[in-house]
């Protein structure tokens, strides 16, 4: 089957209380594989399903990279009837003889259009090919494109097709605006939301792992409570990281879209879209975090002029326009001084010509430079010549140096 519903709409309850139902606690044999795209997301079916899975008397094993082989080995050697697994680490361990699948008789498969766009599909489908032939396979996303479509007709056989929720007027109760910022004014648009919002659990969203750490050890040094996480990291920091914004010893949680999917934050109030999702259905996933299981929500997405295409996407996949804010409006409507609170401009080190702000350790960008005033770049050394020969002539000296090391 293939179960497509809005994001925190309950979901993994959907799959996981039939399956327990096929579960037999007696036998130590596994038999039910669930599987997701990350690492975030398999700890959070786990933790949905180890306590009901106990009161049958059945074990769960999480299966998943980043942590060592050796206590999920031990783990599944001991008996467990549910394996909850990212993709690769559950193939290593059946191509190793660790898991074993002879007796699997339900296979979930969760947030499948991310597993086959991020590449995971040849992953999958040789997992498949280890399990019984006439196992229950199921699929289940908030978001199901055309080509996960044509690839779910291939994998399951006759499929039952249940969609809830899915109508524009059905989606979760979340507050969408869109902020029209300057590229350079991002990080103080940021700033200021959580500043007028301090308190509220919120995730920020950023495409990138440097750009999130970079943006974590921004806000941090403004007095925020905040912390962040990203692909690279080792998965028990990460974890440590989410369990204290659970348990609200941050405010801010700054990441990649490895939190866009199956992270659930009681009470979490907002999420900020640092920049734009590639994936029109990222924007699906990311604002999904917040305004769950009836709950309200709130996202803003800040925007540039390069970003309009991507924007113009999300709306079409959202069937409306969201609501749209200038920067410099809401700069006026809150009396900043010039976009920046007043913790922005104790913070910063220096303020460039124009008002442009810069950071601790940060360079004047060149586009801040091509936004000076006529008068001051006239005034400039680089402008009138007098700093470029010396440093023309250094880089011909570099090439030539280059050139006969070589």
């Amino acid at each position: 089957m293939v179960g497509q519903a809005r994001t925190g709409s309950g979901k993994t309850l959907a799959y996981v209380l039939p399956l327990l139902e096929r579960i037999d606690a007696g036998s130590p044999k596994q038999q039910a594989l669930v599987l997701g795209p990350t690492r975030e997301l398999v700890e959070q079916i786990a933790s949905v399903t180890e306590p009901l899975a106990a009161r049958l008397g059945a074990r769960v094993v999480r299966i998943l990279g980043g942590v060592s082989y050796g206590p999920q080995r031990k783990a599944l050697d001991g008996g467990a009837q549910i394996v909850v697994a990212t993709p690769g680490r559950a193939l290593d361990l059946i191509e190793s003889g660790s898991l074993r699948t002879q007796s699997i008789s339900v296979v979930v498969l969760d947030e499948a259009d991310l597993m086959f766009d991020i590449g995971m599909a040849p992953q999958v489908e040789a997992i498949l090919r280890h399990t019984p032939a006439d196992r229950q396979t199921s699929l289940f996303s908030a978001t199901v494109p055309e080509w996960v479509r044509r690839i779910t007709e291939r994998q399951l056989r006759d499929p039952k097709w249940i969609e809830l929720d899915t109508a524009p007027d059905d989606r979760p109760d979340i507050d969408h605006e869109v902020w029209i910022v300057p590229e350079v004014e991002r990080l103080a648009a940021v700033q200021h939301i959580l500043d007028e919002t301090r308190g509220t659990p919120t995730i920020v969203f950023g495409r990138t792992r440097h750009q999130v750490s970079r943006l974590g050890a921004r806000l941090k040094s403004t007095g925020i409570r905040v912390d962040s996480i990203q692909g690279a990291m080792a998965q028990n920091a990460r974890s440590r990281v989410i369990e204290r914004l659970r348990s609200s010893r941050i405010d801010v949680l700054v990441a990649t879209n490895v939190a866009a999917r199956g992270l659930d934050i009681d009470g979490l109030g907002q999420v900020i879209n640092y920049d734009v999702p590639e994936d029109p259905n990222l924007f699906t996933h990311r604002t999904g975090r917040t305004g769950r299981m009836g709950g309200l929500g709130r996202s803003i997405t800040l925007v540039s002029g390069a970003d309009l295409g991507a924007l113009n996407a999300i709306e079409r996949i959202l069937g409306g326009k969201l609501v749209r804010r200038r920067w410099r409006d809401i700069q006026g409507e809150n009396g900043a001084t010039n976009g920046h609170t007043p913790r922005d401009l104790a913070a910063a080190a220096t303020v460039g010509a124009g008002g442009h702000k810069v950071l601790p350790g940060e360079r004047l960008s060149a586009n801040r430079r091509a936004s000076r005033p006529p008068a001051e770049r006239e005034r400039s050394p680089s402008a009138n010549g007098e700093s470029e020969r010396p440093r023309r002539r250094s880089r011909r000296r570099r090439r030539a140096r280059v050139a006969a090391s070589q």
